[in-house]
């Protein structure tokens, strides 16, 4: 997007608590979402998915913006959960090492894209896997971009 010549990007003046409220968001509709889904139809459940992998990769991105990551470099990590999980245990982030193998996983099978647009996904996280991970990043981010917010 531009602005007269300028370009825009949405959220880059955002604080890490601003993008951790938007998080928090994500998480409470994906929860809302979790029971529409039907047993032995995958693609009812699409729409959770895909909030919880937003939902996750948010609260990412609060933790490196508190972190000191600038939200160009966050921006240019695209997608990519690989990267964004490497960034942030190297943080200092601490996460089981199956949170952390499955972050990783959700980035090599691609599932973001896959959860948007594949009719089939055959390669999706569990769903147990999923709502683990969530709650997860979701309690250890915000319990610290809570302390900085404290402390600063």
């Amino acid at each position: 997007m531009s602005l007269e010549g300028e370009k825009f990007y949405p959220g880059e003046t955002a604080s890490a608590g601003d993008v951790l409220a938007l998080a928090e968001e994500y998480r409470r509709a994906a929860e809302a979402l979790l029971p529409i889904g039907r047993k032995r139809s995958p693609l009812s459940r699409a729409p959770y998915r895909l909030v919880a992998i937003h939902a996750i990769e948010l609260y990412l991105n609060a933790y490196l913006l508190a972190t000191g990551h600038s939200p160009i470099a966050i921006r240019r990590l695209q997608h990519d959960f690989g990267s964004r999980t490497e960034h942030a245990v190297s943080g200092k982030l601490i996460l089981r090492k199956r949170t952390f193998a499955h972050l990783i996983r959700l980035s090599e099978r691609r599932e973001y894209l896959t959860t948007r647009y594949d009719c089939a996904p055959a390669k999706a996280s569990e769903l147990n896997r999923l709502a683990a991970s969530l709650s997860e990043v979701a309690e250890k981010v915000t319990a610290y971009v809570d302390k900085e917010q404290t402390t600063a």
